[in-house]
Parts: C-alpha cells; structure tokens; sequence
C-alpha cells in the first residue's frame, strides 16, 4: 500500500543542533495521526518536512509514493498549494483581509477566478457555524471563530493532506474541543489524510492513530492499518 505521505530516515538539524534523527514515518490516505512529543522533540519539524516547507539534510520525503524532497522550491510550493492544506496554532488569518477572504486565498493564490473563488469560501461559513462572520477581519473574531476561519482555509482547496500544528494551542479546552470535532468531521466526510502535531493526549484521542517523537525519532504507537 502506498502511504500518503511518509518519511523515510529522515534527518535534519539546526545548524549543530539536531532536530530529526533518522525518523520514519508513514501516513496513509484518510488517516488522521497524531504526532506527539513534547516542546523540542522534533514533532513540529517533522510536520514541515513531510510538507515541503523544510528540506532534510538526509532521508525521503514521499507523497503517493513520489519523492518530493529532491524538487526545486518551485515545484515544492505548488505541491503545499495544490495538494496541502495547512491549519497553524495561532490561525495566522491575513490581518487585512475579511473572513471570506482569506478562506478564499488558497483558491486565489492557485488561480481561481476571485468570483468564483468568494463563493466556494462562503459554503464554508454556515458548513463550520460561522455564518454572518464573512466580512469581519481577524480583530473582530474569537480565538474559535478565528481557528475555524483558518481550518475553512486549510480545506477549502479540497487538500489530500492537513497539515495541523497545535491547531487547539492557542484555545480553551472547550473551544479546542469544538475546534476538533470540526477538523476531523470535515476530513472524515472528504475523506482527507490529516497529521496532526500535538503534545496535548485530549486531542491526540481525536486520531486513528499516535507516534511520538522522542528525540528526534519517532516510536509507533500503534501499527498503520494494512501494515504489520
């Protein structure tokens, strides 16, 4: 089986400080994984790796069975924009932009007619309980509102991959929970594989499955399915 995203030995360090030592990991299509670890591990690096947005110095990158560390930036970039969806802690909602649009930017920044591109974000408001907020800017939204304006970006491009790092960080328990239950029901029902970087065992419980990232290495908790 292919996985949908995977690294294989995988090292990267920050100039002599390493991050990632020989870490492996394989995600398959519609699973959602939590990567665990605590503050320093490497989980975080991990997650940019396996995204394009970081380079190891050693080791694979795979998406669907291709290699993608060894691509031009260029090419990179059009595969995060393509094919990736991505949801941050601090939801980094463009400051100037309204709710809509910046749910809409992925599609703007891929080429999509800007009409066209406001309508597809709009199906997204009432979809995640933010109907009526489509024309606040990022001031006049709540810490929710604000990370599920965000999870509506990250998906609105229809993504094969969200990538998830410490997207309920920033929030109160129960905000984080509601965060949740939104994330993985919209990927269930689109059928998107998600990696989910958390140190927080109340959100990892969201996932199909857990590793944990201890020094850079990643132990499997729990095999993938179809593997042994």
């Amino acid at each position: 089986m292919t996985a949908a995203v995977e690294a294989l030995d995988v090292r990267f360090s920050f100039g002599s400080t390493p991050a990632l030592r020989d870490a492996t990991v394989a995600v398959e299509a519609g699973e959602i994984l939590a990567v665990m670890g605590p503050s320093g591990s490497g989980k975080s690096t991990l997650l940019h790796c396996l995204a394009g947005i970081l380079v190891p110095d050693g080791g694979e990158i795979r998406v669907a069975g291709r290699r993608t560390d060894d691509l031009p930036e260029a090419e990179r970039s059009a595969l995060r924009r393509d094919r990736f969806g991505f949801v941050f802690q601090f939801g980094q909602l463009v400051p100037e932009l309204t709710a809509e649009e910046n749910v809409a930017l992925p599609l703007l920044l891929a080429g999509v007619r800007r009409r066209e591109a406001l309508v597809r974000a709009r199906g997204w408001f009432e979809r995640l309980d933010l109907g009526g907020l489509e024309q606040r800017r990022s001031g006049e939204l709540s810490g929710g509102q604000a990370q599920r304006v965000a999870l509506a970006r990250g998906m609105v491009a229809e993504p094969e991959v969200l990538f998830a790092d410490e997207p309920t960080g920033a929030l109160d328990s129960l905000t984080g929970e509601h965060v949740m239950d939104m994330l993985v029901g919209t990927a269930r029902e689109r059928g998107t594989t998600v990696v989910l970087v958390t140190h927080e065992a109340r959100v990892a419980a969201y996932a199909d499955r857990e590793v944990v990232v201890r020094d850079g290495r990643v132990v499997s908790l729990t095999p993938a399915a179809g593997r042994p």
